[in-house]
């Protein structure tokens, strides 16, 4: 792990301001603006959110899966980034796979299941700035285990559509205590990851690396992890990358994330020169031709940046973007030298407590539950990011014990003059990068509130390959001139009646003017909340 110095952070209760949690939950926003109360700042508050989000929302995130966050402190040019995104373990080589027959890593499988970051990520960034213990941090998240939480509607569904997948696993009688897919409204206890995330409080990564959750985790991947593996802290503090648009500048994750992807998206849609009014064709055209611009190249471009063949500053050069931007057809799809759809296990939360301290915080299983195996009778999940690897001998995303696999997590970070303008994020697997763009586009842009920004009709696509058609689902409260304008345009268009809120849930605070944290309405538990109402 990457050591940093403890740094200072001002206790969010006697900061100036309104503090602002939002995250998919409303009793893990709600936990944050305790902890903020208490006296702890942004980050504390964004640890205990994670972990309650972590018992109440096991298809979206837990201490099974990885973590990436960005933190900005009143004064500093530039955010400080955590990648604890985890590694390959050293049990299993590509050949070992390659020889087994495999020609990719089965995203359901003990091969897809790396080592999990989340744990050390939280304990990195509790001593970097915590001001609470840790403890205390992951004590609400405890007490919702052990008392019970009621079911949402989201988690019925995703436990209904896994239950063959996942309750013949060890830890299933926690979230099917009944045998069967928990109904709406039912009141669910997990003890077993009580126990878990109370060892964790007690013993920090000792509490989870070893015992009972390190054997699950080795007997889960079926030795392709070993207890050696898990002796390495996942968690590294590393520069973020920036690009400036709409007169911010916009920070991510640089590689192993997919990060990078919204940024050039956004600066691609500026120097298209765009209307101003989303409901124009142009406009959304614009902002997919910018997309499908870069996503293309995704696949052979983001990998652990020790393989990678570019840094992500490269693939943000101002250059390399114009140049994009020129070969974009104003007037039609364009085929890029240019595949199903996966259900995002991620759960993006932010937090901003009332001295100004800012966090942007992504935490995942990947798709839906991950690999669908857990770690023994724990109450742990695994995710199964290994499936981001491929099998492509000498590429730099080729699967090696210790490497890191491409990432879709993407969480972003703005400032303005040096000053917190926005923290935005979103689940979505591989589109996290088109939501983004189009909310970030719609707020800094067309110049919609961010509640607004967050209610208008998104668009979808499954992540481009070389040489495909643009192929774009839209939500039926698009206007018919914009989905009428997209298909004259070569577009193939779809249009998705109902709610659909696996496209989000979005969480965004904007800080310019009056704090504001704006909730997706697309999730029935997503919840914006401030000690200022």
């Amino acid at each position: 792990m990457s050591r940093a110095p403890q740094a200072e952070l001002s206790t969010g209760a006697t900061g100036p301001g309104t503090a602002i949690a939002v995250s998919p939950h409303h009793l893990a926003s709600r936990v944050a603006l305790d902890i903020i109360e208490e006296g702890g700042n942004a980050v504390d508050a964004a640890i205990g959110l994670n972990a309650v989000l972590s018992v109440v929302a096991p298809d979206t995130c837990g201490p099974g899966g990885d973590l990436f966050a960005l933190i900005h402190r009143p004064g500093d040019t530039s955010p400080t980034a955590l990648n604890a995104s985890g590694r390959a373990g050293s049990g299993v080589t590509a050949d070992d796979l390659r020889n087994d027959g495999f020609g990719e890593i089965p995203h359901r499988s003990a091969w897809s299941i790396t080592v999990p970051g989340c744990v050390d990520g939280w304990i990195a960034l509790a001593d970097r700035f915590g001001s609470l213990p840790l403890a205390r941090l992951l004590e609400p998240a405890i007490g919702i285990a052990r008392d019970g939480f009621e079911v949402s509607i989201e988690l019925a569904e995703s436990l209904m559509r896994g239950y063959e997948m996942l309750r013949h696993e060890p830890s299933a009688p926690e979230l099917y205590p009944d045998g069967l897919p928990p109904a709406p409204g039912t009141r669910l206890t997990r003890p077993w990851l009580a126990d878990v995330l109370g060892a964790v409080a007690e013993s920090g990564r000792y509490g989870f690396f070893s015992g009972k959750v390190a054997d699950g985790i080795v007997d889960a991947s079926l030795g392709s992890v070993t207890h050696e593996d898990l002796d390495r802290s996942q968690a590294d503090w590393i520069e973020p990358v920036g690009a400036n648009t709409f007169g911010r500048r916009a920070w991510t994750i640089p590689l192993n994330s997919q990060g990078y992807l919204t940024l050039a998206t956004l600066r691609i849609f500026e120097l298209l020169e765009p209307p101003d009014d989303p409901n124009d064709p142009d406009y959304q055209h614009l902002l997919i031709e910018a997309y499908r611009a870069m996503a293309w190249e995704r696949q052979d471009t983001v990998s652990d940046p020790e393989t990678a063949r570019y840094s992500a500053s490269e693939l943000l050069d101002e250059d390399r973007l114009t140049a994009r931007a020129a070969r974009v057809n104003r007037h039609e799809a364009t085929r890029w030298p240019m595949p199903g759809v996966s259900i995002g296990g991620t759960a993006y939360m932010t937090v901003l407590d009332g001295s100004g301290n800012g966090i942007s915080l992504i935490q995942s299983n990947f798709t839906g539950i991950g690999s669908c195996r857990s770690a023994g009778a724990s109450g742990v999940w695994l995710h199964n990011r290994g499936a981001g690897f491929n099998l492509i001998p000498g590429h730099p995303n080729e699967y090696a014990p210790g490497k890191r696999p491409l990432h879709t997590l993407s969480p972003t970070l703005w400032t303005s003059n040096g000053s917190l303008s926005m923290l935005l994020g979103t689940r979505g697997g591989d589109q996290q990068p088109q939501y983004l763009a189009q909310l970030a586009a719609a707020h800094l842009h067309a110049g919609y509130c961010t509640d607004d920004a967050q209610s208008a009709p998104r668009w979808f696509m499954v992540q481009p390959a070389p040489g495909t058609d643009s192929a774009v689902r839209i939500e039926a409260a698009a206007a018919s001139t914009t989905i009428e304008g997209l298909a004259r345009r070569g577009h193939s268009v779809t249009v998705v009646d109902g709610p659909t809120p696996g496209w989000g849930p979005v969480s965004v605070i904007d800080v310019d003017g009056d704090r504001k944290g704006s909730a997706d309405p697309r999730v029935s538990t997503s919840a914006a909340l401030s000690n200022g109402s």
